[in-house]
């Protein structure tokens, strides 16, 4: 069976990095596997874009679903450092969702981008036979601003102190145990402790506040592949080496328990709404102090080095390249028939 989730680099070197349209003088970022956004020069400004599949699980609630949708829509585009400020919406629905199913949708991603600032300028809705849940269309963020304010992928530097928000597998509680409860023997408190993490997985404010409070040098979120395919891919970005202390790493109430009784590898499993990050000396303590204003757990991991790749606790990691979480929610899905 052809693996799951986004593709690996060798795809994406055979078969997108060689056909990418026009040579355009005022692209500033193309893509690049594991880079979260590409940037547009427009008039003296940088404009960020950012593209992502949108995903509904009705079985979480539509308000529920479509916050997360929302946010996964706008974190690509936080992590420039530049404030998403533009949405395009396209929804392919299914035939099935209901008026008011669809109206609890949109007016979660109003209320969401009204709070953030963004304006949703463009879309496509509609219905179409053969269109099935959770994949129900795609999003557009633009973040437009002042280039100097920019955030880029490769800015990563020898000397930069390495830090993260949130630890490692925030889906695995806020997501699947959400989802499958029912089908979860773990004792009632864990299970509340890990049901919270939910409303953990957007990096949206994590990475504003970081690159409003100091100088930050590079940001990544930690989707497919989760933390340790974030660390790997922002140092191959900057052409670096992160030295990591694991011992330093926050983990959330419900994540360990939870990544025990799914038997997931929490350093490799998605995580949305973690953010890896590195920030010049002179900025660690302000971000840390920003982030923990905002009552986003944050800590110092590690410091960027000469050299390439990652190396935790002495010993280098790779790239895990699948990630286990697919595995375990196809597994259930078709435990509890969900569609």
């Amino acid at each position: 069976m052809t693996d799951l989730g986004k593709v690996d680099r060798d795809f994406f070197d055979r078969h997108i990095y060689p056909h990418l349209g026009a040579d355009r003088g005022d692209v500033r970022l193309g893509p690049q596997h594991g880079v979260d956004f590409g940037v547009v020069e427009v008039g003296g400004e940088a404009v960020v874009l950012a593209s992502d599949p949108l995903s509904l699980t009705p079985a979480l609630g539509f308000e529920k679903a479509a916050w997360f949708a929302v946010h996964v829509a706008l974190s690509d585009a936080a992590v420039s450092g530049i404030p998403p400020s533009h949405l395009a919406v396209t929804f392919t629905l299914p035939p099935e969702m209901t008026d008011d199913e669809f109206a609890t949708v949109w007016e979660t991603f109003d209320r969401e981008a009204t709070e953030l600032g963004v304006a949703i300028v463009t879309g496509h809705t509609a219905r179409y036979g053969g269109c099935q849940y959770p994949w129900v269309g795609g999003a557009t963020t633009l973040a437009v601003g002042d280039p100097a304010d920019l955030v880029r992928p490769d800015g990563a530097t020898p000397g930069d102190h390495l830090l993260v928000t949130k630890g490692p597998a925030i889906e695995v509680p806020g997501f699947l145990v959400t989802l499958f409860e029912d089908e979860i023997d773990l004792p009632d408190s864990t299970l509340a402790e890990a049901k919270e993490r939910f409303w953990d997985m957007s990096p949206v404010r994590d990475a504003l506040t970081a690159a409003a409070a100091g100088p930050v040098t590079a940001m990544h979120d930690a989707t497919e592949g989760g933390l340790q395919g974030a660390l790997v891919e922002l140092a191959r970005a900057g052409g670096v080496r992160l030295d990591v202390d694991s011992g330093a790493v926050p983990v959330l109430p419900g994540v360990a328990e939870s990544c025990e009784y799914f038997g997931i590898d929490p350093w490799t499993a998605t995580s949305e709404g973690t953010l890896v990050l590195t920030v010049e000396s002179g900025g660690v303590d302000d971000v840390l102090a920003a982030l923990e204003s905002e009552n986003i757990p944050a800590a110092e991991i590690g410091r960027v080095r000469e050299g390439e790749g990652v190396v935790v606790d002495g010993e280098e990691v790779s790239h895990p390249e699948v990630d286990p979480t697919w595995e375990v929610f196809e597994e259930y899905a078709e435990r509890v028939g969900l569609e």
